[in-house]
């Protein structure tokens, strides 16, 4: 969910067609005057450092930690903490801290999860939730467990496009939403002279957790445009790769041959969402577009396509809404993934204070992640059909 909702008549005028009409600031509530203050723990100073914790008038950011001297130096540097910890487990032992961001290695996501939600911490984690099937099943057994809150920091979900996708669908302006596409391109990635493939040397040159990472465990980027759109699930899968020349995927701990993944689900209302993860093709970011039987909507891309909301019945739509009046006003600034930070800031936060589950919870989050790892497994198959497994609650 969403924590404000815009007024429904100013935001179906858009539906309706007034071309080049955005919603107007006055459209929308302002940010309550938070009940307290949550006091978290940032570890990971590399993404971990472009978040909002410090401008949420309901947050403190009461200490950081990372490994690295340098890494650490950019989250005091961001968020004006000076308390710093010499491990994230140092940090979570902390009583005085009410929440974590684990923003580590994507193969500590889980361990690192678990031991702060055992220890009584809520919890945002960067992506992908989990790296295998069992993962993520052991993050919903310790949420239902402890009761702790878990939030996964999808950016795609806080796109703004996405935003206006979630809404149209609310409302069901698409009609039927029978098919979207889900993209993300990461060129480079894959190349052993990448930085994000091998340590700095003065850590020794070794591989990172990237190398020869398999596209489709890391996928979410792409399902959270439908995922967090429709609340569909991905209920089966094939899906096929490219084979990688870079060393990376010639030999690495995942014993992943491909550099590039195409996947085709069925979806859980029995339409189709194609989703591409490449790291070795030249085009850049993440993109979506849905289409419904009334109404289609057309993210705008680093290739040039622009932002395009098409009614059946005409009328386009050219412009984006604005969306900066969802977040305190000293949080409105982009500092990356299509100013997504701020609003999963602010709404990790505010779910704590009103003690409900965030938008992203830990059901979305593998439902984001989950069908990704099938996926890897149906291309090795050579695209075999599989089967999603669901971790959703059973109806009460």
């Amino acid at each position: 969910m969403d924590s404000i909702k815009p007024n429904r008549r100013e935001f179906l005028g858009i539906v309706g067609g007034l071309a080049g009409a955005t919603i107007a600031a006055g459209a929308w509530a302002a940010p309550t005057e938070p009940a307290g203050r949550v006091r978290i723990g940032v570890a990971g100073g590399s993404f971990g450092a472009g978040f909002h914790w410090h401008e949420d008038p309901g947050c403190e950011v009461y200490g950081v930690s990372d490994l690295l001297e340098d890494r650490l130096q950019n989250l005091v540097n961001r968020y004006g903490c000076g308390r710093t910890y010499p491990s994230l487990e140092a940090m979570i032992d902390d009583e005085n801290i009410d929440a974590i961001a684990v923003f580590t290695g994507a193969p500590d996501h889980v361990r690192h999860c678990v031991a702060a939600m055992e220890a009584g911490k809520h919890v945002i984690s960067a992506v992908p939730a989990a790296l295998t099937l069992e993962g993520c099943a052991e993050l919903v057994a310790t949420k239902e467990r402890t009761g702790a809150k878990y939030m996964m920091a999808e950016t795609s979900y806080y796109r703004w496009p996405c935003i206006t996708a979630r809404r149209l669908f609310a409302d069901g302006a698409f009609g039927v939403l029978k098919y979207v596409e889900g993209e993300y391109y990461h060129p480079m990635i894959g190349s052993d002279s990448s930085d994000l493939m091998r340590m700095p040397k003065r850590e020794g040159g070794g591989p990172t957790w990237r190398f020869g990472l398999p596209p489709m465990l890391y996928p979410t980027h792409s399902s959270g445009f439908l995922v967090g759109v429709s609340g569909e699930r991905l209920v089966e899968v094939s899906c096929i790769g490219t084979l990688g020349w870079d060393v990376g995927f010639l030999d690495n701990i995942y014993g992943n041959p491909f550099d590039n993944s195409v996947a085709l689900f069925t979806t859980s209302s029995g339409n189709i969402f194609r989703c591409n993860v490449m790291w070795n093709a030249w085009h850049h970011g993440e993109r979506a577009q849905w289409f419904g039987d009334k109404l289609s909507l057309f993210m705008d891309s680093w290739s040039g396509q622009p932002y395009a909301l098409k009614p059946r019945d005409g009328g386009d739509v050219l412009v984006q809404p604005d969306y900066w009046p969802l977040v305190p006003e000293a949080m409105r600034y982009d500092t990356g993934h299509g100013a997504s930070h701020p609003f999963l800031s602010h709404e990790f936060i505010t779910a704590i204070l009103e003690d409900r589950e965030p938008a992203v919870n830990v059901y979305e989050a593998v439902a984001m992640t989950a069908p990704g790892i099938v996926a890897q497994e149906s291309a090795l198959r050579g695209g075999e059909h599989l089967p999603v497994p669901q971790f959703d609650p059973a109806p009460a």
